[in-house]
């Protein structure tokens, strides 16, 4: 498995509806911090999450996250 993509450095902030959703965790998605597809070979797979309520979310950009798929600030250190 090779290094997960850094698709930016900073988290995506989105406000979220009940339901389901996959984090792009190889960072290669055009749709991010969605999946597209873009990991097919790479040894990723996406996190999937459930949303029971609508909240507001901070996704993570850079993908070096100790805590799938939310942001813990490790951004900061790269």
């Amino acid at each position: 498995m090779s290094e997960a993509k850094i698709a930016q450095k900073s988290p995506y902030v989105v406000d979220l509806k009940p339901g389901k959703y996959a984090w792009c965790a190889c960072g290669r998605s055009q749709k991010q911090p969605y999946c597209d597809g873009s990991h097919k070979g790479t040894g990723f797979t996406p996190v999937v999450i459930e949303i029971t309520e609508s909240k507001k979310v901070a996704f993570c950009g850079c993908k070096q996250t100790a805590n799938p798929p939310y942001c813990d600030g490790t951004h900061k250190n790269l």
